[in-house]
């Protein structure tokens, strides 16, 4: 378990729990129906299959005196960590949750012995085009996927050890 101290709250990470499942499908619903109007359709993140995610172990959530402030989901590949998804509530977003649950992609890509992590967002999410860098990304390709017009990025973690 990982713990973030603002002020006087602390938000912690964790393994997700089958009783996560619903608090995600929300959290997810909400940081990001922003976006359906811009895609013209709902995100995929909207519609993914969370009980699905949360029994294959793939996901962890951050809390707030209990309540759910965002989560990640990390995938293993043959050669890299997909970081599949990744939400904030709204309410929580400018704390640095987003970026401890990055951190915590890093983490997990290294000690599977991974030295990338790779990540999509939609090219209408135009935030992200703008975030992702900030945290030592690196755009590698566009390309339409699943009916998405996706924005493919990588990070390379090579010289760091577990």
């Amino acid at each position: 378990m990982t713990v973030i101290v603002y002020g006087r709250s602390m938000v912690t990470i964790r393994p997700a729990e089958p009783a996560d499942v619903d608090r995600a499908r929300r959290l997810a619903h909400d940081a990001y129906r922003h976006y359906t109007e811009r895609i013209g359709r709902p995100p995929a993140p909207m519609e993914a299959d969370y009980a699905a995610v949360v029994d294959a172990g793939t996901m962890w959530v951050a809390e707030d005196d209990g309540r759910m402030v965002g989560f990640i989901v990390l995938l293993d590949t043959d050669d890299h960590l997909l970081l599949d998804n990744v939400a904030v509530d709204p309410l929580a977003q400018g704390r640095g949750v987003g970026a401890r649950l990055l951190a915590l992609a890093e983490e997990q890509a290294v000690a599977r012995g991974h030295d990338r992590i790779e990540l999509y967002t939609n090219e209408a999410m135009t935030e992200n085009l703008d975030y992702y860098p900030r945290k030592g990304y690196v755009e590698t390709r566009r390309a339409e996927q699943d009916g998405y017009r996706r924005v493919f990025f990588a990070k390379s973690l090579e010289g760091r050890s577990s």
